[in-house]
């Protein structure tokens, strides 16, 4: 029988490197973590091919002392747990798992002085070098106050881990990543990032202190998401304190094929939690196609006794205590922030489609003929950057009417645009184009309109504002009660949350121990097959926690999506001949509407092509 023995501390210190740090990104977490909890004001990282060379992080903090770098590069050393109440940890590290492991596994340099007067020995300088968990160097040195760390030869002796990683370029892409995600979540910090091979370098990111929340992330995420997106202040009570949500969210329009442009936070740390993304994506869930998918930057401030941050080692994922609560409070939160966001399409029309408007360099064959057979010269387009005036030898006995055979139409009488224009910032109906597009003139510029998809967004809108989900969860008793055979466990969460689901229209009870019984189903969604329904409820339930509400926050969801089919097979069709009364009053109710920038699809409903643009089509700029 094989002996039971202690693990040698070079070994046990590597395998917590495996779950502290598998690439130099996670190691660059850590060390970025502990300098926002040292207190610095400005962090600065420099990279040497994507840290598989060398990583370095420098901070202003508070620094140590010789005898606290000793200490904390012992294993469960840490300054930031002041007693023994961890669920109660506001710090972003807490184990004192970080440098011990990346020591053991790398050559690590830990440079550091506390701030005091020159003359005071508790301030000088110190610096310890630990290669591969061996300390080769220990002693004073000549450094500013607050902290360097120098990670070199990442896995270097330790060749089975190296040959997993991955290039200098996905390395740095990683910890591009990372620095981006600890700078939104601390706007009041001055983050640099700087990488390259030995000799050169180049400053990737860049922020200054003491930004606003808004600019810092539109700084790192996209610069055009700040006039794209809606700020969001939400706040509500909970038994152990406030729970707070800000942030920036995208409006529908502004959307991405994937979902790597969605950035969440739980106080203050950043963390990839299945919660969150499924509370987004239920937000989003009437306002975006299946395949795109919102940019945004939530911020959620929870009491410490509402979440466990100590469920993973790298500490990305939490665990709320009340999740259908956390998750209602988001879903609530993001549909209050886009409802009030104004009526906004994305800004301005795609640039490729703008490229498209440009000066032929000479008159088409069609106008040439034309102008040749009334004997007139037309010169060609200059190509000079402006426009040139085609010159004409005009006289009288040519000013004769167009031929018959010519293209006829007919136009209403063009109203005069309102003396309080400003209150109708789509303007007025000019004109339908293809019997698709509503063309309009405002103050400031032309709007082309999707009749489709704008009226689409107005009826799904009419409905809910006029009590249509009322109607939507009316229960339709089913004839012959469906039997939907499923795990017990299952049976079980939907037999706790029945009482929740009989609110929006589905009744179920237990029916034997491992099946359920379907009486009546929301009349909306009558043919649907009623064993997916349960399971799909069954595996949100189990997912988010709190049975009841998480269910019924699904079903809700499922609903909304039945209306907007509704809508869109009641709206008015693209083909549609409109008259100018029909498209003033879409025009007027647009504006009037929550969200009416965007179809149920997250497509746009409207564009504005300002004067500014039509003026340099016709090169008067």
């Amino acid at each position: 029988m094989p002996q039971i023995r202690r693990l040698p501390n070079a070994l046990v210190n590597r395998i917590a490197a495996g779950e502290v740090v598998e690439r130099p990104a996670a190691a660059l977490k850590e060390l970025v973590e502990n300098a926002i909890d040292a207190g610095a004001r400005r962090i600065a990282v420099t990279l040497t091919d994507g840290g598989l060379t060398r990583l370095e992080v420098t901070d202003d903090g508070c620094g140590m002392s010789a005898d606290d770098m000793a200490l904390a590069l012992e294993r469960h050393a840490t300054s930031k747990l002041p007693d023994e109440a961890i669920e109660l940890v506001a710090t972003l590290g807490f184990r004192g798992e970080a440098l011990p492991s990346i020591a053991s596994v790398a050559r690590l340099t830990l440079e550091s002085r506390v701030r005091g007067s020159d003359d005071d020995q508790s301030s000088q300088g110190w610096r310890r070098v630990v290669d591969h968990g061996e300390l080769i160097e220990d002693g004073p040195a000549a450094v500013p106050v607050g902290t360097r760390v120098r990670v070199e030869q990442i896995f270097a002796k330790v060749p089975a881990r190296r040959k997993f990683l991955r290039t200098a370029r996905s390395e740095y892409i990683a910890c591009l990543d990372i620095t981006r995600r600890l700078a939104m979540a601390r706007p009041d910090i001055a983050f640099t990032l700087e990488n390259g091979a030995e000799g050169k370098s180049r400053t990737a990111l860049s922020t200054q202190p003491d930004e606003a929340l808004a600019t810092r992330v539109s700084q790192i995420v996209a610069r055009e998401l700040k006039d794209n997106a809606v700020e969001i202040e939400l706040e509500r009570e909970t038994p152990h304190g406030l729970m707070r949500l800000t942030g920036l969210a995208g409006l529908p329009t502004y959307n991405r094929g994937v979902a790597d442009h969605q950035y969440l936070f739980v106080n203050g740390r950043p963390v990839k939690d299945r919660l969150l993304t499924g509370a987004v994506r239920g937000a989003y869930s009437d306002m975006l196609a299946r395949d795109r998918h919102a940019v945004l930057a939530l911020f959620l401030e929870i009491p410490p006794q509402d979440v466990d941050v100590n469920v993973h080692p790298a500490k990305t994922e939490v665990r709320f205590r009340d999740a259908a609560h956390v998750r209602g409070f988001i879903v609530s939160g993001l549909r209050r922030a886009l409802d009030t966001g104004d009526r906004r399409s994305a800004q301005g029309p795609d640039r490729a489609a703008m490229e498209k408007w440009q000066q032929e360099p000479e008159a088409q064959p069609a106008m040439r003929s034309i102008f040749e057979e009334r004997g007139l010269n037309a010169a060609p387009y200059s190509g000079a950057g402006h426009v040139a005036e085609p010159r004409v030898d005009w006289s009288p006995a040519q000013s004769t009417p167009y031929d018959s055979a010519l293209p006829t139409g007919r136009a209403e009488e063009a109203a005069p645009i309102p003396e309080d224009a400003d209150r109708y910032p789509l303007g007025i109906a000019r004109g339908q184009v293809a019997n698709t597009y509503i063309v309009a003139e405002s103050k400031d510029g032309l709007i082309l309109v999707d009749q489709h998809a704008a009226h689409e967004r107005l009826v799904l809108e009419r409905l809910k504002a006029a009590g249509a989900e009322e109607s939507v969860t009316r229960s339709q008793a089913l004839l012959v009660p469906d039997v939907v055979e499923m795990d017990e466990a299952d049976c079980d969460r939907l037999e706790d949350a029945a009482e929740g689901l009989a609110r929006f229209g589905l009744t179920v009870e237990r029916f034997g121990p491992a099946a359920m019984l379907v009486r009546a189903v929301p009349s909306a969604i009558a043919k649907a097959d009623s064993g997916k329904l349960l399971q799909d409820l069954a595996d949100d339930i189990a997912k988010h926690g709190k049975q009841e509400d998480s269910g019924s926050l699904l079903l809700s969801e499922k609903l909304d999506l039945v209306l907007a089919t509704m809508a869109c097979h009641g709206s008015v069709r693209a083909g549609r001949v409109l008259n100018v009364a029909e498209m003033n009053a879409l025009l007027r109710e647009m504006e009037a509407t929550p969200r009416s920038g965007q179809c149920n699809h997250g497509r746009p409903t409207w564009v504005k092509l300002g004067m500014d643009d039509v003026e340099k089509l016709f090169g008067r700029h």
